[in-house]
């Protein structure tokens, strides 16, 4: 007999989405439905926020608007110009945190064939964030800026919604802190008021599974590393 998703328990459709969720680095230039666009906002809205505030306000680009932005980040971003974040990024990634972090740069590079030191290529990598990886799509995600950080986290949880909403319906995403390292080209790109504050992006779009850059997934921790049980 097969089974449906009313079969499912819904902790194994979550478990499901969340294994099958990737940061996709290459995409179709098919653009999304508006409608399915629409049904994964409505789905993010669900997210719970401090105070049911919801400080989340997105800016989505389809067709050409798309590329307007590419096109108007990505020269600003190659030039070397000095960050213009509305919030401060890591000082810097220490023990397990920079083991994980080197870990899965490693993965992205071996996959695409970048060897190991070529700092020169792996500038030119991280340069494709500015390209969207290629994505028809781009969410840029903003908070209050009288909200402070905890706006930010709220947005955090919106963002994780937005990106499990996509998976169940067949879009991929990336999520890019990047894009905030220049918020200033953001705000003025999309016109943003001066109390919004950028939290990240989000490209999304078909994946291109046929990608060899699509093709790695990242490792994650055990619970015995993260928790801590008392009691």
């Amino acid at each position: 007999m097969t089974s449906t998703i009313a079969d499912t328990a819904p902790i194994d459709v979550l478990e499901s989405l969340l294994a099958q969720r990737y940061s996709c680095r290459a995409y179709k230039t098919d653009q999304v439905p508006r409608e399915i666009i629409e049904r994964i906002l409505g789905a993010a809205q669900r997210t719970a926020s401090w105070c049911n505030s919801q400080p989340w306000q997105v800016v989505i680009t389809c067709g050409e608007e798309t590329e307007k932005f590419r096109d108007a980040l990505y020269p600003v971003a190659a030039s070397g110009a000095a960050s213009s974040s509305d919030f401060e990024f890591p000082r810097e990634y220490r023990g397990v945190y920079r083991q994980r972090r080197r870990e899965s740069g490693f993965q992205l590079y071996n996959t695409i064939g970048i060897p190991r030191g070529d700092r020169l290529a792996y500038a030119q990598q991280a340069l494709e964030n500015f390209r969207l990886f290629g994505a028809p799509h781009v969410a840029i995600v903003t908070t209050d800026e009288a909200l402070g950080v905890y706006g930010a986290v709220d947005c955090g949880g919106y963002v994780g919604n937005f990106m499990l909403a996509a998976q169940a319906l067949g879009i991929a995403t990336v999520p890019q802190a990047a894009l905030a390292f220049h918020s200033a080209v953001v705000r003025q790109h999309f016109g943003l008021g001066e109390d919004r504050r950028v939290v990240c992006g989000i490209s999304f779009g078909f994946a291109d599974t046929a990608h060899k850059i699509n093709s790695y997934r990242t490792s994650r921790a055990p619970i015995s590393e993260v928790a801590t049980f008392v009691g």
